[in-house]
């Protein structure tokens, strides 16, 4: 099979979508021998095609990584600046075509990666994910380039400025298969006019080996934490994830159990100095039990989610949460927020605990919760464990993607 996958960015640019096609891509030329091309931009995160000070990935020619062909375009991000008051003065006054300035603002602008989907070759083409500009590109390039288009849409409905736009809604028509993380996806969008034979639940998977074996004693003795009970974070430092809104628990968590530890480990983004004056407020002593890990090879997550004993992510909404799964995989019980997507993925009380989002008390007791009770959180972690390998490993979900292909292409 010659697959042409569409993605915002790609390795070494760091996110849940870039890692899920990093990891789809590679399998299906391993294991399935398929030709996989991916057609990408050089931005590090989305950050890049807002702001332009933001960091870019070299372009080179006849870039290869694990048998997959990369293709990376620049990014047209000087606009952006200007873009941004625009954009939020259409939007909160409720303006005619204010989600066609989001989207611009939002990018990535690119003529060269419109013309290469215009061109592209193959039996298919899988892009990922709205809000962002490329996607349309794809729609777009459809009637050109005449490949069965697949749309991984990732979408966050909770996320109103990011995704109440009508145009996601009619790019959305034009794609012959849409597929879903999960039955909150499958349903939002059915709803949203998408007949329902035209939508597919595919959700992503986790290599579970390197988990199942990770020993985290390391880690922690580096921080001198092997006695401390520990919470560990793991993801961009985004304003939807809620990094914040633990900071903030975690003081209140300490008043009862003041040995607890925080990991934080994930990629800086622009949203980073906010988190940076957060940590500012915080004293000396309360600043020592946090470390901060942002840069770190993908080999290096699970010695760092070994290292914890919960894992905690906040976040306000998740397409999927690749990180849930990397925890159970490790054994680790996991809490999030009872927003969007999050509980189709987690069972509450079974595999892991939800609360509010952005409600710092609640988020404080279920820490506590579970920090202060070894054997609920060992059979929490556990069950999550059962859950991942029974549905979640890697080749479960390359089977359950390319199956969809298949299908599409028939």
């Amino acid at each position: 099979m010659n697959i042409v996958h569409l993605v915002h960015c790609y390795y070494p640019a760091i996110g849940g979508t870039e890692f899920l096609f990093q990891c789809v891509s590679e399998r299906l030329v391993a294991q399935y021998h398929d030709q996989v091309t991916v057609l990408t931009t050089n931005g590090y995160n989305p950050g890049y095609f807002s702001f332009p000070t933001e960091k870019a990935i070299p372009i080179t020619e006849n870039e290869q990584q694990n048998g997959v062909k990369v293709r990376r375009f620049p990014v047209y991000n000087r606009l952006a600046p200007r873009l941004a008051q625009w954009q939020h003065t259409a939007y909160i006054n409720h303006w005619p075509f204010n989600d066609v300035l989001r989207t611009l603002y939002h990018g990535p602008i690119s003529w060269p990666l419109f013309e290469a989907i215009r061109q592209a070759q193959g039996d298919v083409i899988a892009a990922s994910a709205f809000p962002l500009l490329h996607m349309y590109y794809a729609a777009l390039g459809k009637p050109f380039n005449r490949l069965p288009l697949i749309f991984y849409g990732g979408l966050h409905p909770d996320d109103d400025w990011g995704y109440n736009r009508p145009i996601i809604y009619r790019a959305i028509a034009a794609c012959d298969l849409y597929l879903a993380y999960t039955s909150f996806e499958r349903d939002f969008v059915i709803a949203k006019g998408k007949s329902p034979d035209q939508v597919h639940i595919a959700s992503p998977g986790v290599a579970v080996e390197p988990f199942l074996t990770a020993d985290g004693l390391s880690l922690r003795r580096k921080f001198g934490w092997e006695n401390f009970p520990v919470v560990v974070f793991v993801g961009q430092q985004a304003a939807h994830k809620g990094i914040d809104t633990l900071y903030h628990a975690m003081r209140l968590v300490w008043r009862q159990l003041p040995e607890a530890r925080l990991i934080v480990a994930g990629g800086r983004t622009p949203y980073s100095s906010h988190l940076d004056t957060v940590l500012d407020s915080f004293s000396t002593q309360e600043r020592d039990k946090i470390q901060l890990i942002t840069n770190f090879e993908e080999s290096a997550k699970p010695e760092i989610f070994a290292a914890g004993d919960i894992f905690v992510s906040p976040s306000g909404y998740e397409s999927f949460g690749i990180t849930f799964i990397e925890a159970w995989a490790a054994g680790k019980p996991v809490i999030s927020c009872r927003s969007g997507a999050i509980p189709a993925v987690i069972e509450e009380w079974q595999d892991g605990l939800l609360v509010a989002y952005q409600n710092v008390p609640q988020l404080a007791c279920a820490i506590l919760e579970l920090l202060t009770d070894q054997r609920y959180r060992e059979q929490l972690g556990q069950r999550g464990r059962d859950k991942v390998l029974a549905q979640y490993t890697w080749d479960i979900a390359v089977a359950r993607f390319r199956g969809a292909y298949e299908s599409v292409i028939k």
